[in-house]
């Protein structure tokens, strides 16, 4: 088994991110198992300088050791390059012509409008390439999720043909994480609710590149009193300098782990070790959001 945490450098970890942090590590330390560190940096309009530093920091801090050295999708290109290709040959994605508003001119779907299949067959007369997406087929797809159960999507209906590489040149993170996942050897990816619907999408491309599918556990994203999710652009809930057990010892609270009360003092140290000696996927509320 090998887990990893997967940031984006887009601006210091909050509690929300340490809650997900704290997730992985814990189920790859409680088997023994090695843990990751993936910076993912390939959306250069949000990465904020410096951002990575802090998060590298702050996990430290927190006593969230990693193994090997940091992993950056921004030294990936080749890579994911390779895979596009290779889907194109095997004809599983396709150039797309089409602007952002006549790629929304679809029916509806789970996450907006489903792409109406403009260039499935070829770039219309007089359109150049924009973006490149991946060809879905009407098959089910299922996740079945540690914690939040069985999710099922089918793609042709739900989603539609997704980009994998945008207008601007950049991967999609749909196809980075993929690539990435095979490429670190990770077996079992633990992260927040919020990219559960993301998985199915992710599943289609492992099955077209014959690529492993990890097992898969959702924890609960932690949102504020309106219900909106922790963001890093809202600041809500950021992590203190102080106190770090503290905080490690509220994410367990949260993470339905039940940590004795003698431990809310203590440093990262003795949290640490009683919640890897004790960490159960089982005890994780199966909820996608929890009030923080």
């Amino acid at each position: 088994m090998t887990g990893r945490f997967a940031p984006s450098p887009s601006g210091p970890l909050h509690l929300g991110s340490l809650l997900a942090a704290l997730g992985s590590y814990l189920q790859a330390r409680a088997q023994g198992a090695p843990w990751l560190l993936r910076i993912d940096d390939l959306d250069t309009p949000r990465v904020k300088p410096g951002a990575e530093r802090l998060i590298v920091d702050t996990l430290l801090h927190f006593g969230l050791l990693w193994d090997g050295e940091v992993f950056r999708q921004s030294t990936r290109g080749d890579a994911y390059a390779y895979a596009i290709n290779r889907l194109k040959r095997q004809n599983q994605a396709f150039d797309c012509g089409c602007t952002r508003r006549e790629a929304q001119a679809g029916s509806a779907g789970i996450e907006g409008p489903v792409y109406p299949g403009t260039c499935r067959v070829g770039l219309p007369e007089g359109r150049t390439a924009r973006s490149i997406r991946f060809r879905v087929n009407d098959e089910p797809v299922q996740v079945d999720d540690l914690v939040q159960g069985v999710c099922r999507q089918r793609l042709a209906q739900d989603i539609g043909d997704f980009v994998i590489r945008r207008a601007d040149g950049i991967t999609a993170y749909q196809l980075a994480t993929v690539i990435d996942d095979e490429a670190q050897g990770i077996t079992e990816v633990v992260r927040g609710a919020d990219l559960l619907s993301s998985t199915p999408r992710q599943i289609a491309i492992q099955k077209a590149l014959c690529s492993p599918t990890p097992v898969y556990a959702h924890l609960p994203v932690l949102v504020d009193e309106e219900g909106d999710k922790l963001g890093k652009s809202t600041g809500a809930l950021a992590l203190e300098a102080g106190a770090p057990g503290q905080q490690l010892f509220k994410c367990l609270e949260l993470l339905g782990q039940c940590p004795p009360a003698s431990l809310c003092q203590t440093s990262v140290h003795p949290v640490l070790r009683w919640a890897t000696e004790n960490w159960s996927i089982q005890r994780v509320p199966r909820l996608a959001q929890l009030r923080a």
